[in-house]
């Protein structure tokens, strides 16, 4: 397919076509400016998917190890991005305040961002199924939005809101699962047992039945997946924790050569996995760089 031209008049100047008037109706969607913005990809009908492809219950590591290599590849292709936090068929992609690609459009960094997952997703699943291959109308598709934190204190919030939620849902199905596939209960009586229980109750409930300790299931399956990119780690100290000030400075006050700079160190850091606790000041504080957006010193 040969790229779109204007047309142009006999004296290389632009011509208006008399059906350019309906530009007039698309509307502006620019997010806005020093805020942090957050693009929050679901997955769509993946209860008939994961059944329809035999996922496991209550975790199936294989269809996360995929999510986060397609999420792996969004933070390659995106040098902008600074974090991504994922937990069973969502992912959370987050822009630094000064970020100014695609000059903050709304619908462009959302549908980017759903795209490019989608298509690594799908590429990728055979490595991860590779006895179970795609067919329609069974095909992995995904949802976004993108919503601004105006500061650094209420997107930690929602981050630590994001990894909460999976502890509660994780226990909860791990639970349950636990109760219908080794207890032989129902899915109604299960659903009814736990009702109104609470962490230390699905806690005695799989070491007393079952002898499982919740303590000791998988990391990824308690505190979700954390994408960011690999610096040399930082000593804790309060005073190397970026204030409100250090993650506000607009990018766009810098020159074009200087945002290309920072875009190829961000590039050349490794993006790594991890499932680690980033409600407490611990995770930040040893990785600045994630709120300053400032690119660290590359591990030797």
């Amino acid at each position: 397919m040969c790229p779109r031209h204007k047309k142009v008049g006999v004296v290389g100047l632009l011509t208006t076509s008399r059906y350019e008037y309906v530009k007039a109706f698309e509307q502006p969607d620019i997010l806005l400016p020093n805020t942090w913005i957050v693009v929050r990809i679901d997955g769509r009908g993946f209860h008939k998917l994961s059944d329809h492809y035999v996922f496991k219950k209550p975790n199936d590591l294989r269809a996360l190890d995929l999510m986060n290599a397609a999420a792996v590849e969004v933070m390659k292709d995106l040098p902008d991005l600074c974090i991504a936090y994922g937990v069973s068929d969502e992912f959370s992609f987050v822009f630094h305040p000064s970020c100014q690609l695609f000059e903050r459009r709304n619908a462009k960094l959302v549908t980017t961002i759903v795209s490019t997952f989608t298509a690594h997703y799908i590429h990728q699943w055979g490595t991860y199924f590779p006895s179970t291959p795609l067919q329609p109308p069974y095909l992995p598709s995904f949802d976004g939005r993108a919503v601004i934190y105006p500061t650094t204190r209420i997107l930690r919030d929602y981050m630590s809101w994001r990894q909460v939620d999976c502890h509660i849902n994780n226990l909860y199905n791990t639970t349950f699962w636990t109760m219908v596939l080794q207890g032989g209960m129902s899915n109604t009586d299960a659903e009814q047992e736990l009702k109104g229980t609470v962490s230390s109750d699905k806690n005695e409930i799989l070491f007393k039945r079952f002898g499982i300790n919740y303590n000791n299931e998988l990391e990824i399956y308690k505190k979700g997946s954390v994408l960011y990119r690999q610096y040399e780690l930082q000593t804790p100290n309060s005073a190397q924790t970026p204030t409100e000030e250090d993650t506000s400075v607009p990018e766009s006050t810098q020159s074009r050569s200087q945002q290309d700079k920072l875009r190829k160190l961000r590039r050349k850091a490794q993006v790594v996995v991890d499932h680690v606790d980033i409600i407490k000041d611990e995770f930040w504080e040893r990785r600045p760089w994630i709120l300053s957006n400032k690119p660290g010193k590359l591990p030797a």
